[in-house]
């Protein structure tokens, strides 16, 4: 079926929806407290650093496992297992590919509004050939409140040339289905592994729910 309004503008989430990355958070958390000495990192650990940004996790680390570094140590080398993730290892989610190209056969703009670092969402697009693909990435940077406000889906929708209720939201994640949606967005959810626990809740707050992005190519 396609959406019952016309679509003219798509904004991407990345994480969990373009790019299969959620779980680098568990394998990184572990590998650095590893590589610092703790050798039984607490199972826990992963869930409570995911609301954190980079310098209050380092913060937390360093107090909780006394480790002989400074705030800029560990974020560092943080963001330097990060980025070598996006670089090398993170793949796209499935279908990914095939919705570009076919908003591309379209001649429907989209763009990325991301929580991530700029740097990693350059480096993974364009390991897999298809930053082109976007008109803009909008981040955190510009928008400092993120997904909790709807400012950056409509500093998005604005430079796409579109208004609200002409463009497709694609997100995996509640909060940000329920900021967009709010503020007159069409969404689609689209299922992540990391927000599995809040399946029910965000089918029922998006326009549109897709097991995966082969569903989302049905609203064009």
């Amino acid at each position: 079926m396609r959406a019952e309004r016309p679509i003219k503008a798509v904004i991407f989430d990345l994480d969990g929806t373009l790019i299969d990355s959620m779980g680098i958070w568990y394998k990184i958390d572990r590998e650095f407290l590893r590589e610092n000495g703790v050798t039984e990192p607490p199972e826990d650990i992963s869930e409570r650093m995911k609301p954190l940004t980079v310098e209050e996790a380092a913060e937390l680390f360093i107090k909780e496992f006394r480790l002989p570094l400074t705030n800029e140590q560990v974020t560092a080398r943080i963001e330097e297992m990060v980025y070598a993730e996006y670089a090398e290892n993170i793949a796209l989610k499935p279908y990914a590919g095939q919705l570009l190209e076919l908003l591309k056969e379209r001649k429907i703009p989209c763009c990325i509004a991301t929580a991530t670092y700029r740097s990693l969402a350059e480096a993974v697009l364009e390991r897999h050939g298809i930053r082109e693909r976007f008109e803009f990435i909008l981040t955190d940077s510009e928008y400092p409140m993120g997904k909790c406000r709807p400012d950056i889906f409509l500093g998005a929708a604005s430079r796409l040339g579109a208004a609200p209720e002409e463009t497709l939201v694609i997100e995996d994640a509640l909060h940000c289905i329920e900021t967009a949606s709010a503020a007159g967005f069409v969404t689609a959810a689209v299922f992540d592994e990391a927000s599995a626990a809040e399946r029910d809740t965000i089918r029922a707050a998006a326009d549109y729910y897709f097991a995966d992005l082969r569903g989302a190519m049905s609203l064009f």
